[in-house]
């Protein structure tokens, strides 16, 4: 699809509900996901995290979503496909500033060019014990993006038509910090394997976007 025929269909998402947690968890790779959030709820000793989707024109007008590969460090998420984004700063004055911040820092594009358009629904990660809530955004110029070497291996630029294919819904075996070799659902988008939260992200705006395309 090309982005101008995207861009007016996807302002019919603000006044869409979300389809939420039920739909993240179709892609939830355990079946414990529900009750470690309302474990660290209780607790209230999580860290918080906003991320970007951020949809944008290619140089002919096609519509993509841009993800990252993130670099090899002693960490849960070493080496994982995820979205721009980051934890929340004293800095940031709202976790949208916080995405909006780390998406200009990870890839170069400005947060004064980026529409948000939704907020999505917020998603628990276990292993690094973050909340994360995720934005849905638009860019209508086509980026020139510089990645952030420190932390980001490559940029995975995804076509919306690939995307939307149920072609790219898969299941693999994972290896995980709390599972050994377990089946979970995945996206292969761009001969990467995309699981876990940031597949839990992509399951909701999935979702939302098959309501307006």
């Amino acid at each position: 699809m090309d982005f101008s025929s995207f861009e007016e269909r996807i302002v019919k998402v603000k006044k869409m509900e979300l389809p939420g947690e039920a739909i993240q968890f179709k892609m939830a790779p355990v079946e414990r996901l529900k009750e470690l959030k309302e474990q660290a709820l209780l607790k209230q000793n999580a860290r918080k995290a906003g991320v970007m989707a951020l949809f944008y024109p290619s140089e002919k007008n096609e519509t993509r979503i841009i993800l990252i590969l993130r670099r090899t460090y002693k960490g849960v998420h070493s080496a994982q496909i995820g979205f721009p984004g980051g934890k929340l700063e004293s800095e940031d004055a709202s976790l949208k500033e916080a995405a909006l911040r780390e998406t200009e820092e990870e890839v170069g594009v400005s947060r004064k060019v980026i529409s948000v358009v939704k907020q999505l629904t917020e998603i628990y990660i276990p292993p690094s014990n973050f909340f994360v809530q995720p934005f849905l955004g638009i860019t209508k110029t086509t980026p020139q993006f510089i990645k952030q070497d420190e932390e980001v291996e490559a940029l995975v630029e995804v076509p919306l038509s690939l995307f939307m294919d149920d072609k790219t819904l898969v299941t693999k075996k994972i290896t995980t910090s709390y599972a050994t070799n377990i089946d979970v659902p995945a996206f292969l988008l761009n001969g990467h394997v995309v699981w876990g939260a940031t597949a839990m992200m992509l399951s909701e705006v999935r979702e939302l976007l098959k309501q307006v395309l």
